[in-house]
C-alpha cells in the first residue's frame, strides 16, 4: 500500500521528460527506443529488475503496463502476460509503490498504458495525482476516446505528464491531424490494423503515415504493435520514425527466460534492438 507520506515528497528530479529525452535521441540522430513489458509479470520483484536491466541495456523509454481484465488492444502474448500478473496480485497501487520503491536508481522516463476502466475507476486526478508522484512521465489510454482524451490532457498536464494518443492506420486524415494536435510527448502510431502482437512483415503504408503525422504536427513519432526485431526496427527508422516500441516480441522473451534470469534476457533482446535502433 502507498503511504500517504510518498505523496507529499516531492516527485523525484532524477527522471528525465519524454520530451527531453527525444531531444536529446534527435540530437545524437538515431531511433528512440522504448520496449513495453507488463508490470507484474511474472512479479513486481522481476519486473523493477528489468526496469533497471532495460534502461543499463540501452532503453530510452520505458512503456509500463498494467494489467488488466480485459485487455482489448492487445494480443495473445501480453494478454497472458496480464494474466500472470493479475494472478500474482498486481494492482494499480502496487505498481506505483514499485515504482516509487525505484526513485534514484531508474532516470529514463516511464509511461504508464492502461485502460478506460481502472483510470475512471480510480478518478482522473487522483490517478494522475499518484502516478505523478510516482514519477511516471506520460499515460497511454488505448481505449480512451479522443473527447475524453481532452478533457483528461490539461489535467495530466498539470501534474507534469504526458497524455500519449494513438493513430490508426484506419484513423481519416482530419481525425488524425486532431490527435496529432492533441497528443504529448509523442504520437503514437500503431503500425497495424488490429490488437498488439508480433508480425513478421510491417506494412509498407506505415511510411506514409509516419510522413502525414510528421506534418500534421511538432510532436516525435514512435511506431508501436508489431515490431518484432531488429530488422523491423531499422526499417522504422528508415522511415523518418522517432521511435520504436517493442512489445510483444520482449513479453514473449521474458517469459521464455528460466527463473531467475528474466532481467538478464530482456536486456540482452534490448541489447539487439538498440544496436539496430543506433
Amino acid at each position: 500500500m502507498i503511504a500517504m507520506a510518498d505523496f507529499l515528497a516531492p516527485k523525484s528530479n532524477t527522471q528525465a521528460t519524454i520530451s527531453s529525452r527525444f531531444q536529446r535521441v534527435q540530437a545524437e540522430g538515431r531511433l528512440a527506443l522504448m520496449p513495453f513489458l507488463m508490470a507484474g509479470d511474472p512479479d513486481l520483484a522481476t519486473t523493477a529488475e528489468v526496469l533497471l536491466s532495460l534502461e543499463q541495456s540501452g532503453a530510452d523509454m520505458i512503456e509500463l503496463g498494467i494489467p488488466y481484465s480485459d485487455p482489448l488492444a492487445d494480443g495473445p502474448v501480453i494478454q497472458a502476460a496480464a494474466s500472470r500478473a493479475l494472478a500474482s496480485g498486481t494492482t494499480p497501487a502496487r505498481v506505483l509503490q514499485m515504482l516509487i520503491d525505484l526513485r534514484g536508481k531508474l532516470s529514463i522516463p516511464v509511461i504508464l498504458f492502461t485502460y478506460t476502466n481502472p483510470l475512471f475507476n480510480r478518478g482522473m486526478e487522483r490517478f494522475c495525482d499518484e502516478a505523478a508522484e510516482a514519477g511516471v512521465a506520460g499515460l497511454v489510454v488505448p481505449d480512451l476516446p479522443l473527447e475524453e482524451a481532452e478533457r483528461l490532457s490539461p489535467l495530466a498536464s498539470a501534474r507534469g505528464l504526458d497524455l500519449v494518443l494513438l493513430v490508426a492506420p484506419t484513423t481519416p486524415a482530419e481525425r488524425m491531424a486532431r490527435i496529432a494536435e492533441s497528443s504529448r510527448g509523442f504520437t503514437y502510431l500503431v503500425s497495424v490494423t488490429g490488437v498488439t502482437g508480433e508480425r513478421s512483415v510491417m506494412e509498407e503504408r506505415v511510411e506514409s503515415l509516419v510522413q502525414q503525422l510528421k506534418l500534421s504536427g511538432s510532436n516525435p513519432v514512435a511506431v508501436g504493435f508489431g515490431i518484432s526485431g531488429p530488422q523491423q526496427v531499422r526499417q522504422v527508422r528508415s522511415w523518418g520514425a522517432d521511435g520504436a516500441i517493442v512489445g510483444s516480441a520482449l513479453v514473449k522473451r521474458m517469459a521464455a527466460a528460466a527463473p531467475g534470469f528474466v532481467a538478464q534476457e530482456a536486456g540482452l533482446f534490448c541489447k539487439e534492438l538498440r544496436n539496430a535502433a543506433g
